[in-house]
């Protein structure tokens, strides 16, 4: 098994005022060579948005973009007429294609904490598309929760890529091993609150530990613990 681990205070840091963000891949104006992406994983970032602030509609293309809320109201709308609030307990899906303007915009005065992940696809060109949905009813302790597949049929939200991401809420001193799906994958294991342990590595809030070249791992709660993992493929589509 291979792993890397990286630090929450390793992350790169943007202050613009009603925006402040840590990027644990590159992003925008912070640039580190040794942290482009991992695998198709391109980007992690994990955003503080001021009331009554956002981002005005911006355009993407050829990513699947994830948003998993927090804290507070995020008010989604789109050129393709979609438009809703998601929020803690919520996940949000785009398939960039060959073009989406978007807008992301905190509903309320209470700040939106959220998560923000692009995947690379293993489709480019497809048609853009949008889904939400909520992932709390079905939440779980104390096990792996599937939030996002490759499969439109499946538990979650689909993306176009051989990608499983799970929720984990564990209660401390709880552990359960962790299966990879596919050949070739690896995951990007990252503690949203508490602390973790796979392996001899702790993980504390917000740091992460990309794993791969095994089959499964154990994941551990040193503290309860909220850990999203993330299974991507490692091999970047041609």
């Amino acid at each position: 098994m291979k792993t890397v681990y990286h630090s929450s205070d390793s992350r790169g840091y943007a202050n613009h005022g009603w925006l402040k963000s840590h990027h644990t891949f590159s992003f925008a104006n912070y640039h580190n060579p040794e942290r482009i992406h991992f695998g198709v994983l391109r980007v992690l970032n994990d955003d503080f948005i001021e009331g009554g602030m956002g981002f005005g509609k911006h355009p993407h293309r050829d990513m699947e973009i994830i948003s998993i809320p927090l804290e507070g109201d995020l008010r989604h709308g789109d050129n393709m007429g979609n438009s809703g609030i998601i929020k803690k307990g919520d996940i949000q899906v785009m398939s960039a294609g060959t073009g989406i303007m978007h807008s992301e915009e905190n509903a309320g005065e209470v700040p939106v904490k959220l998560l923000q992940i692009w995947v690379i696809p293993n489709k480019m060109g497809v048609t853009p598309r949008y889904d939400q949905m909520s992932i709390e009813e079905n939440s779980v302790q104390n096990d792996f929760q599937q939030v996002l597949s490759p499969k439109a049929d499946d538990a979650g939200v689909w993306i176009h890529q051989d990608a499983w991401f799970n929720l984990a809420k564990f209660d401390k001193g709880f552990s359960k091993e962790y299966k990879i799906h596919q050949s070739g994958n690896g995951v990007y294991v990252f503690v949203i609150k508490g602390k973790a342990k796979i392996g001899d590595q702790i993980l504390n809030e917000r740091d992460a530990l990309g794993v791969w070249d095994t089959e499964s791992f154990v994941l551990e709660a040193e503290e309860n613990a909220e850990i999203l993992l993330m299974e991507i493929p490692m091999q970047l589509p041609d």
